[in-house]
Formats: structure tokens, sequence, C-alpha cells
């Protein structure tokens, strides 16, 4: 025990201020005596003693942090929260299992969005608020988060946020102390969370609407109030804001607080993956509506082009919020939009997927062993921007594709073993390791995945947890290696 100790107590303390967070719906929930006010009264107990008693029995063991103990504190993080925030949902929705509040408790901080819930909109404020909220603090990461108060402790936190971070920003730093570093991102956060619920508002919503879309806006995760999600509102102007802040949740965080603090754009203009990103979107969004303009969808092109740029943008950032069911487009449509969130997303947002600078490189390096093969002599360098790859980063990102790849096919064909559609286990995989939401067929734009059985919810939260944490993390800790002294 000894040997974890470091790794107990921070995880202590996260817990019980994860109960501190619910203070906040708890309080909701009494103002409006919307009747939710005895689950948070449980949950906050439980949440609150348990992180208590687990960093007092620790703390005369605390030390110094080491790398490897800070993958095993964030795979815990990531794994252990969903099940306390399970818990108001759990107590007060009549009938959810412990399976489905677990899964929707990891679908919220993980900043996916897939849901099992129906009647969102008789659900009460306090519930829904919470749902939401955990988008918020997952989006950007509660570890990130914790490396802005672990100074404060006396704990260092560059190999957790090192641990929590994609792997092509791992050794970027916007600050000398990477403490100030996790504070920045967050203060960027924070302020484009209240501009997005103010323009939302501006733009039609009620004050609340606002506020929780807003979270799931900036997290990218993409819980709504409403069943219809957006559709609800059937606002262009709406439209036009989520479509805005999504853009800007899917571009790195880094390049906001360099822009922010230097009350200059010029760093959007030398961010080459943005670069890529709004591109690829532009570019992407117009092709297919040139594609499904004929198929008759709609009625005309410009209302073709409002829902395929909505629906490409919501998917590609991994926001997957909808307006529509777009399950009546053809095919390939649908599996395009699915496809974009595999990639388009920026390293460093609260998006999902490989990451755009990961696909760049792999392209270039593709370009590469083409131009080796026609002239084995000449000298081939990968660059993006004005940056050499090295060959340790190309082979990193190569063996990343890979297990992405291997854990696709693997889930898929396990779902498939359970009697699944292939369709509906292949879109429900991409979808929940892309942490986008919504899949295809029976757990498409109009349904939830309250269809799918208990082992069935089980591989897609487990695909959920393998995404938000690019799989390597996770995956590290399950290595015999990694449990030896």
């Amino acid at each position: 025990m000894d040997r974890f100790a470091p790794v107990l107590f921070i995880l202590g303390i996260l817990i019980a201020g994860f109960g501190g967070l619910m203070l906040l719906p708890l309080s909701i929930a009494w103002l409006n005596a919307d009747g939710a006010q005895s689950a948070y009264d449980e949950a906050v107990v439980i949440t609150v003693c348990t992180g208590v008693l687990l960093a007092l029995s620790m703390r005369r063991r605390q030390r110094e942090m080491r790398v490897r103990e800070s993958f095993l504190l964030v795979a815990l993080i990531w794994s252990l929260l969903p099940a306390f925030g399970a818990l108001p949902l759990y107590l007060h929705i009549s009938g959810l299992s412990w399976t489905d509040a677990y899964f929707e408790a990891v679908s919220g901080l993980t900043a996916t969005g897939a849901t099992v819930l129906s009647g969102l909109d008789d659900l009460p404020l306090s519930i829904n608020f919470w749902r939401t909220f955990m988008h918020w603090v997952g989006g950007l990461g509660v570890v990130v988060l914790a490396v802005a108060i672990l100074p404060l402790l006396g704990f260092g936190g560059r190999s957790m946020f090192k641990a929590e971070t994609p792997g092509p920003m791992k050794d970027s730093k916007i600050t000398p102390r990477i403490a100030e570093t996790a504070k920045g991102l967050w203060v960027v956060y924070v302020l484009l969370t209240v501009t997005c619920a103010v323009a939302l508002n501006q733009a039609g919503m009620l004050p609340w609407d606002a506020l929780m879309h807003a979270f799931s806006i900036m997290g990218l995760g993409g819980f709504s109030t409403k069943d219809a999600s957006l559709g609800h509102f059937d606002s262009l102007e709406i439209e036009l804001v989520v479509i805005f802040f999504a853009l800007l949740a899917g571009i790195n965080f880094s390049t906001h607080f360099l822009a922010l603090s230097k009350r200059s754009l010029r760093d959007y203009r030398f961010d080459v993956e943005a670069h890529y990103f709004l591109g690829f979107l532009a570019v992407s969004s117009l092709a297919l509506a040139v594609y499904l303009w004929p198929e008759e969808v709609y009625e005309d092109f410009p209302t073709t082009f409002r829902y395929v740029a909505f629906h490409s943008v919501s998917l590609a950032t991994s926001l997957g919020f909808a307006t529509t069911d777009y399950a009546q487009w053809p095919l390939f449509g649908q599996l395009w939009i699915l496809f974009l969130g595999s990639f388009v997303a920026c390293s460093g947002s609260a998006g999902g997927g490989i990451k755009m600078v990961r696909a760049v490189v792999l392209y270039k390096q593709v370009f590469r062993e083409l131009m080796r093969a026609m002239h084995p002599r000449s000298l081939q360098t990968v660059r993006f921007g004005r940056t050499v790859i090295p060959d340790q980063v190309l082979h990193s990102i190569l063996g990343f594709l890979f297990i992405y790849v291997v854990t696709i096919v693997s889930l898929t064909l396990l779902l498939i073993a359970t009697h699944l559609d292939v369709i509906t286990a292949f879109s429900a995989v991409v979808a929940c390791l892309n942490n986008t939401g919504p899949g295809l067929n029976l757990v498409g734009p109009t349904t939830t995945y309250a269809v799918l059985s208990d082992f069935q919810t089980w591989v897609c939260t487990w695909a959920m947890l393998l995404g938000r944490l690019e799989i390597f993390t996770l995956l590290v800790i399950l290595m015999p290696a990694f449990w030896r002294r």
C-alpha cells in the first residue's frame, strides 16, 4: 500500500473535491424544490466522506509522485469519478440500473454525449445541470484542473499532466510552470463558456438552457436538456452560435490562451493544425452538401447546406448535437460525418479521435514512403509546418494508429458476437471511442443507447474511457511490467 500512497492520497482529495462540486446542483435542487434534493444529499455525503477518509488514511505516507504512478492516478480518476458522478442519477431516476447510471456519468465526464436517458424535457433542472456540468468539468480535463491545485498540496503536477494530455502536445508549455499552464487554460475555458452562454441566450434560449448547452458545447460533449437535442429550438441563429463555439472548442486551447494573453490574433495565423482543421471542415461540408442536394433530402441547396454544415461540425468536433434525423441521409453521408470525428479535432482541444496533427503527419509519412520508393537515396523528412517530425514521434504515432484500429475492430467484433447488427455495433464503437456520442441505426441521433444490453453497454463504456485517455494511458497499466517493482 505504501507504494501507491501518493496516488491514493491525491485520489482521495480529488474525490472529496468532486463531491464539493455536487453542491452546485444540490443548491439548484433545493432552490427549485425539483424533487432531487435527497439524491444529492446522499451523493454528497458518500462522495466527500469517501474522499476524506481515503486522503486521511494516506496522509502520513505521502511523497513525490513518479511518472509510472501518474498513469495509474489518471486511470483511477477517469474510472472512479464517474462512479460517484452516477450517484445522483442512480438515486433519483426510478428504474435506472447501475450499469446505465455509470454509463451516463462516464459519457458525461469523458464529454461523449451518448445517453441512455429519455424524457429529458421532464427531468429536474438539477439533474440536467449535473449531466451537462460533468461535460464541462471533463471537457478540458479533471486532471488539468487538478494540476492547477496540486502544487498547493506540495505535489508536482508535470508527470500527471503529461500522462493525461494528448501525445503530440506532451512536451509543449505555454507558461514556465505547469500549474500556471493549467490555470491559464481554465481561465480561457471559463471565459469562452460564459461568452457562449450569453450568445445562446441572445439567440433565443432561456438562461438555464443557454448555460447548460454552453457547458456541453465548450466541453464538446453533446448532452442536451431536450429529447430532440438542438432540433427542439429549430433556430438558425442558435445553430450558428453552436457552430462558432464548437469550432473554437475544437482548436487547441493553448492557441486561445496565447491569443488572449497577447491580445492578438497572430497565434491563430501560426497554428498550422487549426488551418487544416478549419479548411478540411469547410471543404467537407460543401462537398457533402453537393452530394446530398440531388438526393432531394431537403427542398433546396441552402437548407441542405445548413443541415450538412451543422452536423459536419457537430460530429467532426465530437460535439454530437443534432438538429435533424441525419439517419435519413444516404448511408455514405452518415458514415462520412461519423468518420470526420475520427481525426478532425485539434490536439489540446476538448475533441476526440486521433487528432488532426496525427492525421496530417501520417499522411505525410505515407507520401515520404512513396518518394523513398521512387528515390531510395534521397533524404526525405516529414514536416508539420516548419517543424521537422523526429522518427521517434513518427513511430509513436504509427503505434497509436495501429492500436486505435485494432481497438475499433476488436470491440466491434465483440458487439457483433452479442447479436448486434454490424452498422449499430461499428458506429457505437466509433462514436464512443471518438467521444462523439450518437452513432447510427439503433444508436442513431433520434434514439438512445438504452437499447443495448448490460454487456454491450459496458463495452461502450470501456470504449469511452479508452478514447478519452487516448488508449495508451489505460493499456499501460494492464501490462505486467507496470506492476513490477
